[in-house]
């Protein structure tokens, strides 16, 4: 069947109180799914700094995917978080080049921050919310169950600022 995907936005970042980590928090538009996605704190910060629109002094890893795309004459089209398994979420970044589709295996902390930097959608698999929000193993998805279920009742306004 054909693969379904939903748009999400990114919300904010916060510290995961456990495991001392930053998630990166997508939301969908009616906010009726949410979905948690642990990154690195460089990966964090780099997003970070998308959400509040400040600039690094040099070009980081998404700009200088951002100016290698736009120097190349490409057109990234929208970024899609395809996978979860074992924990370990992947993403496909969309291009587009003289009329030519290109997908590019990427990390999601790396597309995201891409897609926040170029304007661009981001777009989760419908499997992808599923397995987040079914729990199954013992302990890591517990996890995300856990933590999907406080941040269904935590109010957005108290995803504070992500402080490095």
């Amino acid at each position: 069947g054909a693969r379904m995907t939903v748009e999400m936005k990114v919300k904010g970042l916060m510290w995961d109180p456990v495991s001392r980590m930053p998630i990166v928090i997508l939301r969908t538009q009616e906010g009726e799914s949410v979905l948690p996605i642990f990154v690195g704190l460089f990966e964090a910060n780099a997003i970070a700094q998308q959400l509040d629109g400040s600039l690094s002094p040099r070009p980081m890893t998404h700009d200088l995917l951002g100016n290698l795309i736009d120097a190349l004459h490409g057109r990234v089209d929208r970024v899609v978080i395809t996978d979860l398994r074992d924990n370990t979420f992947f993403a496909i970044i969309h291009l587009e080049r003289n009329g030519e589709k290109l997908a590019i295996d990427a990390r999601p902390s790396d597309a995201m921050a891409l897609a926040l930097r170029v304007k661009v959608p981001i777009f989760v698999e419908d499997a992808v919310l599923a397995r987040s929000s079914a729990s199954g193993e013992e302990g890591q998805v517990d996890e995300a169950e856990r933590l999907r279920r406080w941040l269904e009742t935590v109010d957005p306004e108290e995803l504070g600022r992500y402080e490095m």
